[in-house]
């Protein structure tokens, strides 16, 4: 993590007391939910973490279980035990409200605790998502998340194996709003962003503007 945000570092727990290791930026009633993919970590999320912050957003990006400084479990199940605990980190810290997103398994995860969070969810984004991850299931939950959806996927991400999971999501979603973002680079999760030289930049500016235009018409 980088030195200047050590000091935004915190530890979440969850509701079966795994402690987790957590980065809050921001302040203020408009939360964001940032879940990182499996075998990634908070530094993932930290670029566009920032600048949504800087933009006025509450932002909370935790660090699963196993992965980081986050404790070391026997088993990998329950992870969205961990995205619970970072909306209700965002709750504690003053948010009413709440965009969800994540990357790989975080997107299906982040869908699954806006489920049932008191937070007011105003918006999702599911990057290279499974439709189900370690017992979440992505399609139940965008069953009944009609709030604005983004999902973003690369065809050539495991040889279209993943698109066609994305794709699956995208069928189920009731969203009246809902993207379907075909990204050519070939990368999964946030390294479609970080990877994929100017298409990359362009993409974490859609999501940045997907997540501004979400709480617009949220008001």
């Amino acid at each position: 993590m980088p030195k200047d945000l050590r000091s935004k570092a915190t530890t979440l727990t969850t509701g079966d007391r795994v402690h987790l290791s957590a980065l809050v930026l921001g302040e203020g009633p408009d939360g964001v939910l940032l879940d990182h993919e499996q075998g990634y970590s908070i530094c993932s999320f930290v670029d566009i973490g920032q600048q949504l912050a800087k933009r006025g957003y509450h932002v909370v990006i935790p660090e699963y279980r196993n992965h980081g400084a986050s404790q070391k479990t026997a088993v990998n199940e329950h992870i969205d035990r961990d995205a619970r605990a970072g909306l209700a980190e965002l709750r504690r810290v003053g948010a009413k409200k709440a965009f969800l997103a994540g990357a790989s398994c975080g997107g299906t995860t982040a869908a699954v605790a806006g489920v049932d969070t008191p937070l007011r969810v105003v918006g999702l984004l599911m990057m290279s998502s499974p439709a189900r991850c370690i017992g979440a299931d992505g399609v139940a939950a965008v069953r009944k998340l009609r709030v604005p959806t983004l999902l973003a996927v690369s065809p050539g991400d495991m040889q279209g194996a993943v698109e066609e999971q994305v794709r699956e999501v995208y069928a189920a979603s009731v969203a009246r709003k809902k993207e379907l973002v075909i990204d050519q680079s070939g990368f999964h999760g946030t390294d479609m962003i970080k990877r994929a030289g100017s298409s990359g930049a362009a993409l974490q500016d859609r999501v940045i503007q997907f997540v501004v235009d979400s709480y617009a018409a949220a008001r």
